[in-house]
């Protein structure tokens, strides 16, 4: 039996694979929330019967580490603002908690009366510049979120006065190691902040779920 040699054989048809990644933005606030709300818990006064650690582990893995993965998967969306969002709020929950168990627990535990009052004015400081270096990204980033929508906007809007009033307030702490009176506004501004970002979390996983509850975010303020 022989074959026509005019006869073509015709490769098969192989669908192109197609990779879905679902909204990481969800998780990036609920984890910024999460941190966010029991730093600012802190800072407030609130936690006067807790040690006021609470924050420090999921600072690091919470706030840091899933806020981070968010930031890179908002990279493999194409989303520029979601990735360098996350991506650099992640990072400062790992550095801050790095800069606390590296830095300033060491030199609390080494503190002497004789040089108690200026180290933890020392202390105060490098939170000041932690602070107000974050808040010059906040603030652009903040500038670009009126491009998302009003959640998002709202969210960077109380994170910037929080940073800038956290900042204000370290920088006059002095040799005062309870929080002040301006950190606790900070504290307050930080608390309203977690939750405009849990709502803003809760909205994403609804409108992620494609069923009947929906959270309205509002329209870009710039479009």
């Amino acid at each position: 039996m022989s074959v026509s040699e005019d006869r073509t054989v015709q490769p098969a048809t192989v669908p192109a694979s197609v990779s879905s990644i679902a909204d990481p933005a969800p998780l990036g606030l609920a984890a910024f929330a999460l941190t966010t709300f029991l730093l600012s818990s802190k800072n407030a006064g609130w936690m006067t019967h807790a040690t006021g650690s609470a924050w420090l582990g999921f600072a690091f893995a919470y706030g840091g580490v899933a806020q981070l993965l968010a930031g890179m998967w908002e990279f493999r969306r194409g989303n520029t603002f979601g990735s360098t969002a996350f991506g650099t709020f992640g990072a400062f929950w790992i550095g801050l908690a790095l800069w606390v168990e590296l830095v300033a627990n060491p030199a609390v535990a080494a503190i002497r009366p004789a040089t108690a009052a200026a180290t933890v004015a020392s202390l105060n400081h490098d939170l000041g510049w932690i602070t107000l270096a974050f808040a010059i990204v906040t603030l652009y980033l903040l500038v670009l979120a009126t491009q998302t929508n009003v959640v998002i906007f709202l969210a960077f809007l109380g994170l910037f006065v929080t940073l800038v009033i956290l900042a204000i307030g370290n920088f006059n702490a002095g040799s005062a190691l309870a929080p002040t009176g301006t950190i606790k506004v900070g504290g307050y501004l930080g608390l309203v902040t977690a939750l405009i970002a849990f709502y803003g979390s809760a909205a994403g996983v609804a409108a992620g779920m494609g069923g009947r509850l929906i959270f309205p975010v509002g329209k870009p303020l710039i479009s």
